[in-house]
């Protein structure tokens, strides 16, 4: 099943995966190291490559950097670069009394009440490996969220509810 039209077309789609990679980066740390992640995450890059059924132990690591952790993206990334994209997962129904939204859409609905909110996501994107994350560093995080938060001059936050369809 796929995902029904985004309204802002390219440039929403574009922007979601801007604030995916801004929700990996901010923050004041220092960032992490492939080689680090490697090293001293060995059994999360153990997971991803089996998950990802290819052994590459610096792949695995930077797709975990890439993924902020996250290792079923970080699995899916491996799949993508061996050449598979295996759609796989399961979720189980729960309340959203209490749930902050970040993130709202729908496969089923074209206009679903309150409308679709992509959040960060990449969802969108091409599950590949980005090499540049190889060569991070303080200078080219600052820059990024210099450039991400000067287009945010004025935004209205999520609604506290949303409709029921």
């Amino acid at each position: 099943m796929g995902y029904v039209a985004v309204k802002g077309g390219t440039e929403a789609i574009e922007n979601a995966a801007r604030l995916l990679a801004y929700e990996r980066i901010k923050g004041n740390s220092e960032p992490l190291k492939v080689e680090q992640i490697k090293e001293q995450l060995y059994l999360l890059v153990d997971r991803v490559m089996g998950e990802g059924s290819l052994y590459a132990p610096e792949l695995a690591a930077l797709a975990i950097k890439q993924s902020a952790g996250d290792t079923l993206e970080a699995s899916f990334m491996l799949r993508a670069y061996r050449a598979t994209l295996p759609r796989v997962g399961y979720s189980i129904p729960q309340s959203t009394k209490e749930m902050r939204v970040i993130r709202r859409i729908s496969a089923a609905f074209k206009d679903i009440p309150g409308g679709q909110i992509l959040g960060p996501t990449a969802d969108y994107t091409l599950r590949l490996l980005d090499f540049e994350l190889l060569n991070e560093s303080d200078e080219k995080r600052a820059a990024y969220v210099r450039d991400m938060l000067k287009d945010i001059l004025d935004y209205s936050p999520c609604p506290i509810h949303f409709q029921r369809s």
